[in-house]
This record gives structure tokens, sequence and C-alpha cells, in this order.
């Protein structure tokens, strides 16, 4: 029993009826181009002429449907008083047809909200009515209800408090019941279409990949910036009096760092903030030299091997390899347990193969890196290279290089550009 009262008692029951009543409403600026119709057949019975009408008014409510702007409007009158979760018409192109799909759901959906409105306030207004003025006979109300050949007559006394408490809770019913259709409506004639159901779906997809690529490049960025100024600090400080051209040196990396980093992080931060990108920094395998300059002022000892035509590799392939050379450098520096660090690049006319090879094991020599386990680690920079690795359509391969050796393998589909 309470569970069947449990409407009445809500307060979003009667904002839901207030929007039927407002619905009634909207249409009355209609009616009187709609009597305009009786001039027509002046002479015509009273039940023609207003039948004439009905359907004229009924006609221009559904054609301010097809207004473009009031799907919106609906959409978000509905959202604030039926409390339904209805997305925003998607702003992405339509065809023809789904556009035409929208415009009759529209129209459907004022004429049902019209007829609602006006069918629940009717109702709703004569039982509140009667509520009110039936107790006690107030204002001299009297009712009269007849079943099977007998009339009861009701002009005050208990029987009329009985009654009136009994059409209030009838409003209240029928204003659940108003409500609850037009909850039940809205989903179906304001909700997506399925032409925008995969146009929202098309959005969120691509808003996602969006995030994804910019997550890559924070961390690929950031985490490089942060591992190796984190060295070079550790450097400088411990030459700081023995070799001051080294720390000096040092420092001017980690600024160099720094400054790159920020440019990337301000990139990151403007998409997210929906704010008007400035043009995304655009590191390639041209710089590659300049990254393994900046790891050698770690103390790192690096044994590159490129070959091919490096420049030819251009646009997102050049972009992803660097980020991908980045990553690998910046886990054996994390990881690695010092001793050297092969960096291989070999461009062809196919493909593109990318390897770091690193020592794991502990090194008979002064270390050039720190240790296992003095950097945290967060777990996305192998499942993100992965992931970059499988939108070029490459294959990476990641494991031991021996019983001492821990290595990163990438190979990629090249273009050659004319």
């Amino acid at each position: 029993m309470l569970k069947g009262i449990r409407p009445l008692l809500r307060g979003s029951t009667y904002s839901g009826m207030l929007f039927a009543y407002c619905g009634a409403l909207a249409s009355l600026p209609l009616l009187p181009f709609a009597l305009l119709a009786t001039l027509v057949r002046p002479s015509a019975p009273y039940g023609v002429q207003a039948l004439l009408v009905l359907l004229v008014w009924t006609a221009l409510t559904g054609a301010a449907g097809l207004i473009p702007v009031a799907r919106r409007a609906l959409i978000a009158f509905a959202r604030h008083l039926l409390k339904v979760p209805l997305p925003d018409p998607v702003a992405a192109r339509r065809t023809a047809g789904s556009r035409g799909t929208d415009r009759w759901r529209t129209s459907l959906w004022l004429l049902l909200h019209v007829a609602l409105g006006w069918a629940g306030s009717l109702v709703s207004g004569v039982l509140v009515l009667l509520g009110l003025t039936l107790p006690g006979n107030w204002l001299g109300a009297e009712a009269g209800l007849s079943l099977s050949g007998r009339t009861v007559r009701l002009d005050g006394g208990w029987q009329s408090w009985v009654v009136a408490l009994g059409c209030l809770l009838l409003a209240a019913a029928v204003c659940a019941v108003v409500t609850g259709a037009l909850r039940w409506l809205a989903p179906r004639l304001l909700g997506p279409s399925p032409a925008e159901q995969l146009a929202l779906a098309a959005e969120r997809e691509q808003s996602l990949a969006e995030r994804n690529r910019l997550a890559h490049e924070l961390h690929d960025s950031i985490g490089h910036t942060l591992t190796a100024t984190t060295i070079q600090a550790a450097v400088a400080g411990e030459v700081f009096s023995a070799d001051p051209v080294a720390a000096r040196a040092a420092l001017r990396s980690i600024e160099e760092s720094s400054r790159a980093a920020l440019e990337d992080l301000d990139y990151v931060l403007g998409v997210l903030r929906d704010q008007r990108a400035e043009t995304a920094p655009t590191r390639t395998l041209a710089d590659l030299p300049e990254l393994l300059d900046r790891l050698r002022h770690t103390g790192a000892v690096l044994e590159p091997e490129l070959s091919g035509d490096l420049a030819q590799v251009r646009g997102t392939l050049s972009r992803a390899a660097y980020r991908i050379l980045q990553e690998g450098l910046t886990n054996a520096l994390r990881h690695g347990a010092g001793g050297p660090i092969e960096v291989r690049v070999a461009a062809t006319p196919d493909s593109l193969e990318l390897s770091v090879v690193n020592r794991t094991a502990a090194a008979t020599g002064p270390r050039t890196g720190t240790g296992r386990g003095a950097f945290p680690t967060s777990g996305h920079g192998l499942p993100g290279l992965a992931e970059r690795v499988r939108l070029l359509h490459g294959e990476i391969e990641t494991g031991p290089r021996g019983p001492q050796h821990w290595g990163l393998a990438v190979r990629l589909p090249v273009r050659v550009s004319a």
C-alpha cells in the first residue's frame, strides 16, 4: 500500500503535472488562429464548427514541432521538470531522413503533451474544486451520486468530508498518471533516435580516443622528463665540486628537458579544459639526437645504431617512433642496472624497426642510473606502448634478452613520403 501511494508524495510528480499544464497553456495562443476556420463555413452546425476548430488547432500544434529550435527547447524543459535524463540533440551532421524522423517525433510529442495537459488539468481541476468546496457544505456546494436507480445527495456532514478527501486523492492520482505517461513518452519521442544514438556513440568513442592519446603523451613526456631530471640532479650534486663543467651541463639539460615537458603539459591541459589548444608539440625522429644527448648528461652510456634514411619517415609514424623510443629509454633509466643502453633504429622502405636493450643484473662497475625500485611504476607504460603500436598496425615484443638484459623491440609498417 505504501508503495502505491509513494508517487503521490513525491514533489517530482507535481512538477511533472506543472509541465503538463504548461503544455496546455502553450497551445492557447494557437486557438485564435484555429477559430478563423469557422469563417470558412459560418452557417455550419455548431458541432461541425467545433470539430473543424479542433482539427485546425491540432494541425497547428503539430506544426509547431517542425520549428528547428523546438526540439532542443522541449528537451531542456522536459529534463528540468520531468527529471528525465535526455541528452541534447547531436550537433553532428545528420541525413535528411534522420532530421525528418526527429521532426515528426517532436510533433507527436507536442500533440500528446498538449492532450495530456488539457485532460489532466480539467480532470484534476474539477476534483480539486470538489475537494475544497464539499466539506461542511462550503459555498453551498452539493453533490449527488446515482447508482442503480438510487440517488444519494451530499449536502454536509461527515460524508461530504470523506468524498472531498477522495476527490483530492483522485486528483493526486491523476497527476501521478499524467506525469508517468509523460515520463514514459519522453525518452521514446524526445530521446535520441537510432541515428543519433550512433552519432553519440561515435562522439564518445572519439572523445575517449583523444583522452587516451593525451594520457599517453603526458605519460611519455612528463614521465621521461621527471626520470631524467631526477638522475641529472643527482649527477650534478655529486660532481658539483669536483667537475663544475659537468654539473653545469647537467643543469642545462634539466632546463631543456623541463622546458620541453612544460610545452607538452600546456598543450594537454589546454585540450582537457576544452580551450582552443595551441599547435601540438611535434617531436619526431629528427629530435632523437637531442634526446640522446640529454640522457648522456645523466651519466647513462648509450650505444646508438641508426641506419636508413630517417628523414623520410614523417608524420604520425615519426612522432610515434620518437615517443616509443622515449618511453623505452625512460624504462631503461628507471629499471636498468647500469651498463650501456643499446638503441637501434633501422628504417627501410617497408618498415621501421626500433629497439632498446639494457642490463637488468647487478653491474660490476659504477652504475649510470638508478636501481630497480628507486622509481615508482604506474603500470601504464608498456600497455600504452602496446596500444600505440597496435593503432599503427605494428608489432611489439618485450622481455628478457639473455640472462642479464631486457629489451623492447617494435616493428612498424612505413610509407616513404615523396
